[in-house]
């Protein structure tokens, strides 16, 4: 049956966001809490009248408090590069590596001195707790990823495949050819590539390698992914013992169309979530 791309396209979702999705509370206070101790040293600081000489105090005391310099300007990093017109330098804080006079300057010259100094924060906990809280929205990506390839799963075992026994999730190449005795090297590039579906089905007669993603904003990401599907589908859509099925949703595919529409001309197993609630996995893994 022909499909209408702009139809099928216009029931792509906003969101499938929950509302664990816009942040990891967990994640955000573990972070925190493994910094409390030297947190609460450095909250000495605050308000200091001679923050120079109390920070060397801290730091000559409790060095360990250095590990907690780069949260503060929101950096995970150990070491981080800094350059003005008296030169580059590169600091390392993971251990007092350099006469704590240079580590003055970083403070001095990132604004952190002033930040505890004229009181404009009141708690260095609280203020890594909204910095951890702003890293983790980087995260969403990600977690948005492992929405829908939550979201697809339901649909399986709904549809009656049971794990590592029907279907299985994140297998290469290579753990499929074992399993089965089927030959990809079509699209291994002979083994070379280290390719991994999100999910593959056994089938009845055949093997089928799902991908899934979801895209609530635009980007290149969607481009370069309609493209490398494409391909995909064209080196295996001769093997008759395996297919390539997709399985992506989201407004952001709006801005790049037209390449997603050259790979749904080729793809017959594209769909969306809407095709999921229609009952496409119980009809097409077979």
């Amino acid at each position: 049956m022909n499909r209408d791309f702009d139809e099928w396209l216009s029931g792509f979702r906003e969101t499938i966001a929950d509302y664990e999705y816009y942040v990891d509370f967990g994640k955000v206070f573990n972070n925190v809490d493994s910094l409390k101790l030297e947190l609460n040293i450095l909250n000495s600081l605050i308000g200091s009248k001679h923050i120079e000489q109390d920070f060397e105090q801290v730091l000559t005391r409790y060095p360990e408090t250095l590990h907690c310099i780069p949260i503060l300007l929101a950096k995970r990093e150990a070491e981080i590069k800094a350059m003005d017109s008296d030169g580059a330098f590169c600091y390392d804080f993971s251990r007092l590596s350099y006469p704590i006079e240079q580590y003055k300057v970083f403070m001095r010259k990132t604004g952190l001195f002033d930040l505890m100094e004229h009181h404009i924060i009141h708690s260095l906990l609280d203020y890594v707790t909204g910095v951890e809280v702003g890293l983790d929205s980087n995260g969403r990506k990600n977690r948005g990823g492992h929405l829908m390839e939550r979201l697809v799963e339901q649909y399986l075992v709904r549809a009656g495949f049971v794990e590592n026994s029907t279907y299985y999730k994140e297998m290469y190449i290579r753990d499929i050819e074992a399993k089965w005795n089927i030959d990809l090297s079509a699209i291994s590039n002979n083994g070379q590539a280290e390719k991994r579906f999100d999910f593959v089905v056994r089938g009845e007669d055949k093997i089928y390698g799902i991908e899934t993603n979801f895209y609530s904003s635009s980007g290149s990401k969607l481009n370069e992914t309609a493209r490398s599907y494409k391909t995909l589908t064209l080196e295996t859509r001769e093997l008759p013992y395996f297919d390539f099925v997709w399985i992506t949703d989201g407004k952001g595919w709006s801005s790049a169309k037209r390449n997603l529409k050259e790979t749904f001309d080729v793809l017959t197993n594209l769909y969306n979530i809407k095709d999921l609630e229609d009952g496409t996995v119980q009809r097409i893994l077979v």
